[in-house]
C-alpha cells in the first residue's frame, strides 16, 4: 500500500520558519517603537505603526498557512489510515487486540 502526503514535511518546516521570522520582526518593530516613541515625529510614528500593521498581517498569514497545512497533512494521513484499515480488517483488528491485552497486562500489574 502506498499513501500519498501531498503535503511535505520541507513545506510544513518552511511555514513554521516564515511564522517564527514574521513573529520575530513584529516584536523588534513592536520594541524598536517603544524605545524610540518620544522622539518620533507623528509622520514618523504613523509610518513604524504601518511597518508594524505589515508584519503583523505578514506573520497572521504565515500562522494561517501553517495551520493549513498541517489541517491537511492531518486529512491525509487520516484518510490513509482509513484506506489501511479497509484494506486490511483482520490485521487491524489483531493489532487492536494486542494493544488491548498489554494494556490489560499493564493495567493488572498497577
Amino acid at each position: 500500500m502506498t499513501t500519498d502526503l501531498s503535503i511535505s514535511r520541507g513545506s510544513i518546516e518552511s511555514a513554521k520558519k516564515a511564522l517564527e521570522n514574521d513573529l520575530k520582526a513584529v516584536v523588534s518593530d513592536a520594541g524598536k517603537l517603544l524605545n524610540e516613541v518620544g522622539n518620533y515625529t507623528v509622520e514618523e510614528f504613523a509610518a513604524a505603526r504601518s511597518r508594524i500593521e505589515a508584519r503583523y498581517d505578514n506573520a497572521r498569514i504565515s500562522l494561517h498557512n501553517a495551520r493549513l497545512l498541517a489541517t491537511d497533512r492531518a486529512k491525509n494521513a487520516a484518510d490513509a489510515t482509513q484506506q489501511y484499515v479497509c484494506d486490511n480488517p483482520w490485521k487491524t483488528i489483531g493489532v487492536v487486540a494486542g494493544v488491548v491485552l498489554i494494556m490489560a497486562a499493564l493495567n493488572k500489574r498497577h
